[in-house]
């Protein structure tokens, strides 16, 4: 079989090795030519991941054309905000019947889409896209670590193929029909991430971050429950296990970015820095207009974005959520229709 992924970042590195290691022909996009060189001459990506050696059966290139010529499936893994560019980058070389998995986890500024209905708006085929997400850090994926992920498309065919494609002996993959909650998950996890690694920076403990955590679970359930989604898959990989890892992880960049910011720096500070993409920053920004946008009230996703944004102090804002008026712990989260 013959893959396109298109992303040489750290995940799009580990997902090429874990194809290849199926013996699978991947072709993967790299927008920087020196990435694709470097690929192509000594099997590793000079840049993401270096220590990962990828099969001889990986060829990369900048050429979008020569990437997607014959490609029997097509594995989207760039960052959330140059999903909408990168679709627009495919479209004259896709075919029409080519079913597209995508694992960038986001939701677009200015139009609240969720990442496959972006991919839809611009190629179409509703019924060949599927999002796939949970505890999955390219660091581990590509080591072999046991894993697991959830795959959720428009088509019961579409996502059981990418399961197939996807499942291995070290990354286990289930299916979920839930295509909204599966996409709302993974957008909405990273920005209770960067408010735990905020809690890392201020130095609180293991109580303030289950905490955190664990409201946060309801401010994602009760998005995604308002929009349609099923609440049962926040308790599934999407959810609750990808929002662990998450929160938790050395590896994680959202975590990372919040403890950053906790001790003195800024969002444009952590990017120079590190040359990589936190997704919760973003969605700090998407997330919390789409909640407005349906009247769907996030005090830990406000805070997050009034700290990250508008200069608020991360004390002053722990303060506020713990000063909050106090709740029934359930609200909002019946899972009874009205």
């Amino acid at each position: 079989m013959r893959v396109a992924v298109i992303g040489a970042g750290s995940w799009g590195t580990a997902v090429s090795w874990l194809l290849a290691g199926k013996g699978v022909d991947v072709a993967l996009w790299a927008r920087e030519p020196e990435i694709a060189e470097g690929i192509n001459a000594e099997h590793r990506n000079p840049i993401y991941l270096k220590d990962v050696a990828l099969g001889r059966s990986v060829f990369a290139s900048p050429d979008m054309e020569r990437v997607l010529h014959g490609a029997e499936a097509v594995v989207v893994v760039t960052p959330s905000h140059g999903v909408r560019g990168t679709s627009e980058l495919m479209k004259p070389y896709l075919a029409g019947d080519v079913p597209i998995v995508n694992l960038a986890k986001g939701i677009e500024e200015g139009t609240s889409m969720r990442m496959t209905q972006v991919i839809e708006d611009v190629v179409g085929g509703r019924q060949r896209l599927a999002a796939l997400s949970g505890p999955n850090h390219a660091e581990e994926v590509s080591k072999g670590v046991p894993s697991a992920t959830v795959i959720a498309a428009n088509d019961d065919e579409v996502g059981r193929m990418f399961q197939e494609l996807f499942m291995a002996p070290s990354f286990r993959v289930y299916t979920n029909t839930d295509i909204v909650g599966v996409e709302l998950s993974g957008a909405s996890k990273n920005v209770i991430a960067v408010a735990a690694g905020m809690s890392d920076g201020l130095g609180y403990g293991d109580n303030t971050k289950a905490t955190l955590m664990t409201r946060g679970l309801a401010e994602m359930s009760r998005l995604g429950r308002h929009l349609g989604a099923n609440p049962l898959t926040y308790m599934g990989l999407a959810g609750m296990g990808d929002l662990i890892a998450t929160c938790t992880s050395q590896h994680s960049r959202n975590r990372a970015l919040g403890q950053w910011v906790a001790e003195g720096g800024t969002v444009d500070g952590y990017a120079e820095e590190t040359q990589m993409v936190a997704e919760g920053a973003r969605s700090a920004i998407s997330v919390y207009a789409l909640a407005q946008s349906v009247g769907i009230e996030l005090p830990i996703a406000h805070q997050v974005q009034a700290v990250l944004y508008e200069g608020a102090d991360p004390m002053s804002s722990a303060d506020l959520l713990m000063g909050r008026s106090a709740r029934d712990e359930l609200h909002g989260m019946d899972l009874i229709e009205d």
